[in-house]
């Protein structure tokens, strides 16, 4: 088993529940022990950065720090989520290349007993660390269900090959093929996708929606066009956008699509034997029931439908907090 500190994000923990729930499921298949950082906090998404340079590295510093306190013989960090795994390399890299974000940040961090030495992590996605690490040859010995005769389009979102600076991707920014070589691995016939580094609208949902409705539309439309049964990603954004917001889309064009939308641990999943509800499959929004009976999976009717998110919070609840150290007595 090799262990590797594990950042799961806030997404995980809400609409992206099956993503952890199909990444812990097979865990123990591929050999890895993924052991997640104590108290971490919210990686302030993308737009953060944008208005606030110091404290947005500072947010992401302190999840860096902490993981940096667990290191005993594994000092990777590894994340699923796209924006969490780019926020917690830009924080590493930008620290260990600007001696004065350096001490701003642990300057920061020194309010909360923290410091985190840029250097003392190594940043990576779950995807990279299956492929890289864990090795084709490896899963597909685990393969006991066939993916045969499912059509996929991988996507992989606009933010984890660019940038690429350790060559996990070698090098196919644009046209990347790991998550294409793991799917053929599991038996599924990964059809043409050029799109597959295009941009899924991040947060225009909320802001925008007109724009983001075009942005989803392109997607949706080409894995059509190929005639792919199904689209398998490894971000919680773009899941979400793809599969909550594909009706409304719909709707704004006057389209019928029909698009599934799963992560590709759960297609792991399933090659690996386990029962769809172990992976979280039928609480997505698009129905993926008539794709996986290709591959002879049932699966069973959800308890209570899938519910759009709300663009007004209804209830005072709020992202993990930190814990801050005890005040001394004076």
């Amino acid at each position: 088993m090799t262990k590797y500190l594990f950042y799961p994000g806030c997404s995980l923990q809400r609409n992206a529940k099956a993503y952890l729930d199909s990444t812990m499921a097979i865990r123990d298949d591929i050999n890895i022990v993924l052991e997640e950082v104590n108290d971490w906090n919210c990686c302030g998404a993308t737009e953060y950065k944008s208005v606030y340079r110091v404290p947005s590295h500072a947010l992401v510093g302190r999840n860096l720090a902490l993981a940096a306190q667990q290191v005993d013989g594994a000092d990777t960090l590894v994340a699923s989520c796209s924006a969490c795994y780019l926020n917690l390399a830009k924080t590493e890299s930008h620290m260990r290349h600007s001696p004065k974000l350096k001490v701003q940040v642990n300057d920061a961090l020194a309010a909360g007993g923290l410091n985190y030495e840029p250097g003392t992590l190594e940043i990576r996605h779950l995807l990279d660390i299956i492929f890289n690490d864990v090795g084709l040859d490896v899963i597909k010995e685990k393969v006991v269900r066939p993916l045969t005769g499912l059509r996929i389009a991988p996507y992989y979102g606009c933010m984890i090959v660019r940038p690429d600076p350790d060559n996990r991707y070698g090098g196919h920014t644009e046209y990347p093929t790991a998550m294409d070589d793991l799917m053929k691995v599991l038996g599924a016939e990964v059809v043409y996708f050029p799109q597959k580094t295009h941009c899924c609208s991040g947060h225009m949902t909320q802001i925008t929606p007109e724009v983001a409705y075009e942005l989803i539309h392109r997607l949706v439309r080409a894995a059509d066009q190929y005639n792919a049964d199904m689209m398998v990603t490894l971000c919680p954004m773009c899941q979400l956008n793809l599969d909550v917001y594909q009706g409304d889309m719909n709707r704004h064009f006057k389209t019928d699509f029909h698009m599934p939308v799963l992560y590709f641990t759960q297609l792991m999943g399933l090659a690996f034997g386990y029962d769809p509800e172990e992976l979280g499959i039928g609480k997505e929004f698009v129905d993926a029931r008539d794709a996986l009976a290709k591959i002879g999976v049932d699966v069973p009717e959800a308890d209570e439908p899938a519910k759009k998110p709300s663009r007004r919070r209804k209830k005072q609840e709020g992202l993990p907090m930190p814990k801050m150290p005890e005040e001394k007595n004076s």
